[in-house]
C-alpha cells in the first residue's frame, strides 16, 4: 500500500516535470537534445536545496543582528540602573544631615507637645525605680557608630534622644500610677483588684495588629515598657475618676451616719447603710462620682431611689428621691444632677440616702467625701497650665 501511495506521488510530481525534447542547429546541422523527467527533478531539487540554504542563512543573520541589538539595549539599561542607584546611594549620603534636622524637629514638636499635656518629664531616676537609664549606653554607640559609619552619626543622636525621652515618659507613668496606688489605698481600696476589674478581658476582640509589622515583631524592651507604663497609668486614672467624691446633696447636715443606730421607727439598734443628708424637698441630688446610672425605680424601704456604677465593683445610691433626673444607661459626671431631694420610702423626712457600695456591700461613705477630694486632686494627672 505505501508503494502504491508513493508511486502516486512520484507521478503527480512528474506531471510537472515531463519529458522535453530541443531541436538545436549548428552550421548546418540539426541536433537533438532530450532531457528527462528525472534529470529536471534533480536540478529542481538542488536548485531548492540552495534556495533554502541561502533564505537560512539569510534568516540567521538577521536573528543575530536583532539579538545583538537587544543585548546592546538590554546592557545600557542595567548600566543606567547602576548609574541611577548609584546617584540615589550618593544623594541619600549627601542628605544624611537634612535627613536627620527633619528627624530632630519631629522629636522636638513631639517633647513639646507631650510637656504641654503633662508639664516636665522626670529626668532623675528615684531610688527603688525600675526604670532603665540608657544614657551611658546610647554615649558610646554614638561613638560606634560615628567611627564606623560616619555619615550616619546624626541619626544614632536621635536614637539616643528618643530613648531618654521614651525613659523620661515611663518614669512619670510610673510616679503617677504610684501617686493614684497610694491615694486608693488611703481610701481602703485595694489598686491591684480594681486594675483586674479596669482589665477585665472576658468581653473582648478584634484582629491581631502588631505594634510593629515585622516578621520577627521585635520591639525594643524600653519602648514596651512605656506602653504598659501609660497603660497602667490610664487604667488608675480611670479608676479614681470613679471613686466617690463628691458631696451628693447641697445641705452638708448629716442626720444619721453610717453603722449602728437605732431605728427611728422601731426603736430598736440597727445598721444604717449610708449617711443621711437632711434637706429641703425638692433640693438637688448630684452624682458622688463619674459613671453609668444602673437603676432608676422603687426599692423597699428606700422608696425612689437611683443606683450608679463607677467601675471597679463601686455603686452608689440615691433613695427616698422625689423626682428623677436621670435614665437607666446614662453616663453621668461627678456632680451632675440626676434627682430631687424627697421622702419616699421608709423615711421620716425629707432627706437623701446615700450609700456606697464595694463589690456588692456597703462602705462607709465618709472618708470618701472627706478624705478623697484632697487626696484625689493630689494623685489625679490634670494638664498643667501653660503661657
Amino acid at each position: 500500500m505505501h508503494k502504491a501511495v508513493a508511486g502516486q506521488a512520484i507521478a503527480r510530481i512528474r506531471r510537472h516535470f515531463p519529458e522535453r525534447e530541443f531541436i538545436m542547429r549548428s552550421e548546418g546541422h540539426v541536433r537533438y537534445l532530450r532531457i528527462s523527467s528525472r534529470l529536471q527533478m534533480t536540478v529542481a531539487t538542488i536548485a531548492a536545496g540552495l534556495l533554502l540554504a541561502w533564505v537560512s542563512t539569510m534568516a540567521a543573520v538577521a536573528i543575530g543582528s536583532l539579538l545583538d541589538r537587544y543585548n546592546a539595549k538590554s546592557l545600557l539599561n542595567r548600566e543606567a540602573k547602576v548609574v541611577s542607584a548609584e546617584n540615589r546611594i550618593a544623594a541619600y549620603r549627601k542628605d544624611v544631615d537634612a535627613v536627620a534636622g527633619d528627624l530632630s524637629r519631629r522629636q522636638a514638636f513631639i517633647e513639646k507637645m507631650v510637656k504641654s499635656y503633662v508639664g516636665e518629664l522626670p529626668a532623675d531616676a528615684k531610688s527603688g525605680e525600675t526604670v532603665s537609664d540608657s544614657s551611658k549606653e546610647a554615649s558610646k554607640t554614638v561613638d560606634k557608630v560615628s567611627m564606623a559609619v560616619p555619615e550616619a552619626a546624626p541619626l544614632a543622636l536621635i536614637e539616643a534622644r528618643q530613648l531618654a525621652f521614651a525613659e523620661r515618659l515611663t518614669r512619670f507613668a510610673d510616679r503617677r500610677s504610684a501617686a493614684a496606688e497610694a491615694a486608693m489605698l488611703k481610701l481602703g481600696l485595694n489598686p491591684e483588684r480594681m486594675l483586674s476589674l479596669l482589665e477585665d478581658r472576658s468581653a473582648m476582640g478584634g484582629p491581631f495588629i502588631a505594634l510593629v509589622p515585622s516578621s520577627k515583631n521585635s520591639v525594643d524592651p524600653r519602648f514596651r515598657r512605656l506602653g504598659l507604663s501609660l497603660a497602667r497609668m490610664d487604667a488608675l486614672q480611670r479608676g479614681l475618676e470613679g471613686i466617690p467624691q463628691v458631696i451628693p446633696a447641697a445641705a452638708n447636715h448629716v442626720t444619721s451616719s453610717f453603722g449602728y443606730r437605732a431605728d427611728p421607727f422601731a426603736g430598736q439598734a440597727a445598721f444604717h447603710a449610708g449617711l443621711d443628708f437632711k434637706g429641703p424637698m425638692g433640693a438637688p441630688i448630684f452624682s458622688a462620682a463619674n459613671g453609668k446610672v444602673a437603676f432608676v425605680g422603687r426599692r423597699p424601704g428606700y422608696g425612689n431611689s437611683i443606683d450608679i456604677d463607677h467601675g471597679n465593683g463601686l455603686h452608689t445610691r440615691y433613695a427616698h428621691m422625689s423626682a428623677f433626673r436621670a435614665r437607666a444607661g446614662q453616663l453621668v459626671t461627678a456632680g451632675q444632677v440626676i434627682g430631687a431631694v424627697g421622702s419616699t420610702g421608709r423615711s421620716t423626712g425629707p432627706h437623701l440616702h446615700f450609700e456606697v457600695r464595694l463589690h456588692g456591700q456597703p462602705v462607709n461613705p465618709r472618708p470618701f467625701l472627706e478624705v478623697a477630694p484632697n487626696v484625689l486632686q493630689e494623685a489625679r494627672f490634670t494638664r498643667p497650665d501653660v503661657g
